[in-house]
């Protein structure tokens, strides 16, 4: 993506897309890494001459270097099932609630921290001598310089997000040698610039600068919220982030029970969250029913009774690929409800599902965090979903602002700008992108009543 950034403007435009696919190998499920730079190297030669390059991917995922600094294989998938079972036995070392206590980080299978534990014992970490998530690994091949970006680092559950600061006990009662990591780097810190290769390979003119960005997608993306005053923000795509924006974090028994998780955002912010599975369900759907037209499938749900059929977004029994209509069904089955059988009507369920969950996570979030909104923002590729918008909307009882739809994307470009004095603080970023960005506002309809009765059905808190 291209961003064109100034006081009073903003535009971004897509230079190079490339696929993202997962290998399954003998080992397990690994991202093709290779083919990811590949692209990146791809997109910075379609970009054409730019003042500034910033990185930003998903959480948790990291690569192992050696004493050269070279790669000790593909990188590990988050959704791979080595982490299965492996909570518990760091639980034994750093008991669950004490863990929370001093990371603020929810439980997933998939943290860093567990999927480090699960890596003990191995050749591959026994020979590593860097740990790079997956941002910093791509900086670090554009640029050959290490570092860990702070709001990616917030999510390996091995940050204490009071200090935001390593959580040096943590570590040690896991067994995990921070030692491991290149030092912490703030969004807006210099990253290096362009290596000669790079500057060759992509006929860019040096010296480009990388900076630092909120290289977690969410962090940079939640940046990008046009808000101000009392809000709860939905990030939504693959997965769905719900939550608040906070000056400290929330470490109470109350929240880990309830699953939040506290991650660092910019200038000091605190992302207080719930991962929500978000929009995978409708992703893996449509995949195994051959990619049809999305759009008549969203009309063919809107056509079906609402709230008829509901399941748990947040259950990790959806998280691994693989038959999703069928799961869906079974969860139907098991809950008592009427079981969905058209794509439309599976398509329903889970865009009133999601729905639900947004608003478990916003009202969970205001108790919590005894921190009331008069609003949601709606940001990301869920914005592109006017159904899934009006819905939430509906069960959350709030107004709903939608957009923009690239947040991620105009977040690690307003970071950008601000480094090189070209736009003011966050409110300032915010109030560019109000002035900017097309958004799309919904009110509440018919009530919460029945949202409630659905809620009940699936008997969570």
């Amino acid at each position: 993506m291209v961003g064109r950034a100034g006081p009073d403007s903003l535009e971004l435009a897509e230079a190079h897309r490339f696929p993202n696919r997962p290998v399954r190998t003998p080992e397990g499920l690994r991202w093709d890494i290779l083919a990811l730079y590949a692209g990146v190297l791809d997109g910075l030669r379609a970009c054409g001459q730019v003042d500034s390059v910033g990185v930003d991917s998903w959480a948790v995922d990291y690569g192992l270097l050696d004493a050269d600094g070279a790669l000790l294989g593909n990188p590990v998938h988050y959704r791979d099932a080595r982490t299965e079972g492996v909570a518990e036995k760091v639980w034994a070392s750093v008991p669950a609630p004490e863990l929370y206590a001093a990371t603020g980080l929810q439980y997933a299978p998939f943290n860093t921290l567990y999927q480090l534990a699960a890596a003990q014992g191995t050749a591959q970490l026994a020979h590593a001598r860097r740990l790079l998530l997956i941002p910093d690994l791509v900086t670090y091949w554009l640029t050959g310089e290490q570092g860990t970006e702070l709001t990616n680092a917030s999510t390996t559950q091995l940050i204490d997000p009071r200090t935001r600061r390593w959580a040096y006990d943590v570590a040690a009662r896991s067994g995990i040698d921070l030692g491991l990591f290149a030092p912490l780097r703030q969004p807006g810190d210099p990253a290096g610039v362009l290596r000669p290769q790079v500057l060759e390979e992509t006929g860019l003119r040096g010296p480009v600068p990388v900076t630092a960005v909120g290289s977690h997608d969410t962090a940079s993306a939640v940046a990008a919220v046009p808000a101000a005053g009392r809000f709860a923000y939905i990030c939504t795509g693959t997965w769905s982030l719900a939550g608040l924006e906070l000056d400290a974090p929330v470490l109470t028994e109350e929240s880990r029970e309830a699953n939040f998780t506290n991650e660092l955002g910019l200038d000091g912010t605190v992302r207080y969250l719930r991962n929500i599975m978000g929009l995978w369900l409708l992703q893996e759907c449509v995949r195994a029913w051959g990619d049809p037209d999305l759009g008549a499938l969203l009309r063919e749900a809107a056509g079906v009774p609402a709230l008829r059929s509901v399941v748990d977004a947040g259950d990790a029994a959806f998280l691994a690929p693989g038959r999703m209509p069928e799961r869906i069904a079974e969860a139907c089955r098991a809950s008592g409800q009427p079981v969905p059988g058209t794509p439309g009507e599976i398509t329903r369920c889970i865009l009133d599902s999601l729905a639900l969950a947004h608003r478990r996570a916003v009202e969970d979030a205001q108790r919590l965090a005894d921190h009331p909104v008069d609003v949601v923002y709606v940001v990301g590729g869920g914005t592109r979903n006017a159904l899934l918008c009006q819905l939430t909307a509906d069960a959350c009882g709030l107004p709903v602002v939608a957009g923009p739809t690239e947040a991620a994307a105009l977040g690690n470009v307003l970071v950008q700008a601000r480094a090189h004095g070209l736009v003011g603080d966050l409110a300032d970023m915010r109030r560019l992108l109000v002035r900017t960005q097309p958004l799309t506002r919904y009110e509440p309809r018919g009530g919460t009543a029945r949202w409630q009765e659905a809620k009940a059905r699936l008997a969570v808190r």
